[in-house]
């Protein structure tokens, strides 16, 4: 399995048959060196969206058009992408689907959800996360969240090994924050941190989240380094 971060909160995840292309936000994103776009969606079976702001699925409807593969959102956002010509799988929180070999549940995030890059806001559902699991592992996706009474049954009913957190502050819970949620509500062996160092109002660095967590693999990604587990 490898996890190949693009920046922000997106993520190339290649687990079982399927390569995963979580919130890919790619033109625009501050952290995305241009040009690469090709090496970040090069056989990507599926997009995953957390929820409908312009960091996160801006980008989406033309990378699913482009590779010619789906978008799997909750179902008020797909119906909004669908209507744009991408080609979508809408499904809810609970809800589990195969995806190339993995299995992707939705769960609960805690945030909001619009389309918000088009001139004003426009309904997209709400704001979800998602636990992949396959080859051993479930990765757990926080999606952009604060710490919410939920993990606590997710962590104990899914038991993922990975998380991939929203740890930046601001807009999502911040890295003391998240080091609590994953002492708290988790086990996890590792961690990598997202949605931080794009702009200056987010952390810059993962130290806190480390000291939060010892014991804990907490791995600073480099977009487009990838990382085996």
């Amino acid at each position: 399995m490898r996890i190949t971060w693009l920046g922000h909160s997106g993520f190339r995840i290649e687990i079982e048959g399927a390569v995963l292309l979580v919130d890919p936000w790619l033109a625009g994103n501050p952290m995305f060196p241009k040009g690469r776009e090709t090496e970040a969606t090069r056989g990507a079976t599926h997009v995953l969206l957390t929820h409908g702001h312009g960091d996160h699925a801006s980008n989406a409807v033309a990378i699913a058009k482009q590779g010619g593969i789906k978008i799997a959102c909750i179902h008020e956002l797909s119906e909004v992408l669908e209507a744009e010509g991408a080609a979508t799988i809408g499904f809810g929180k609970g809800g589990t689907i195969e995806l190339a070999g993995a299995r992707v549940t939705m769960v609960n995030a805690c945030h909001s959800s619009s389309i918000d890059f088009k001139g004003g806001l426009g309904p997209a559902g709400s704001e979800a996360g998602f636990m992949i699991a396959g080859e051993g592992h479930t990765i757990y996706v926080s999606g952009d969240t604060t710490v919410m009474a939920d993990m606590e049954w997710m962590g104990d009913y899914f038991a993922p090994d990975i998380g991939i957190l929203c740890a930046g502050g601001h807009y999502t819970m911040d890295m003391k924050m998240a080091a609590w949620a994953a002492k708290r509500y988790f086990a996890f062996r590792t961690v990598i941190p997202c949605h931080y160092r794009t702009f200056p109002l987010l952390a810059q660095s993962a130290e806190e989240l480390k000291a939060g967590l010892p014991g804990v693999r907490v791995i600073e990604p480099e977009v487009l380094d990838p990382i085996t587990l």
